[in-house]
């Protein structure tokens, strides 16, 4: 891994945190605060956003391992993690691994909410 694409993901996460910031926000402050409008809405666009690049890059356009670095891990990465996972997900369903796809997204939602709980819990546990 070389400097040029650190940097390039640490360019691109800048980016795509600021986007997440804008429009997390942006969607309470227009759709309300009492369910994650924002949060719905970056997933949704994150996705839509992986699957163009996925599809482009097969078919039009080969990007330089920076400037894919820059875009997937850095400015999707940053924007949400939810388009990886959604790709993830997919390319296992596609290749006909259907057990393992269900079993990575009833996992990754349910380990991962779990360690959110776990945190929170332990974190109270220390600090009260």
């Amino acid at each position: 891994m070389s400097v040029h694409t650190i940097l390039a993901v640490a360019a691109g996460g800048a980016l795509g945190a600021v986007g997440r910031f804008l429009i997390t926000s942006g969607g309470g402050y227009f759709l309300g605060y009492g369910f994650p409008f924002g949060t719905v809405i970056v997933n949704v666009l994150g996705s839509f956003a992986l699957g163009v690049l996925i599809e482009v890059s097969a078919f039009a356009w080969s990007p330089s391992a920076e400037l894919r670095a820059f875009l997937v891990a850095g400015v999707l990465g940053a924007f949400t993690t939810f388009s990886t996972f959604s790709l993830d997900a997919v390319s296992l369903w596609t290749r006909g691994d259907f057990l393992l796809a269900g079993m990575y997204m009833a996992g990754s939602v349910l380990f991962g909410i779990t360690g959110l709980l776990a945190g929170m819990f332990l974190t109270k546990a220390v600090l009260i």
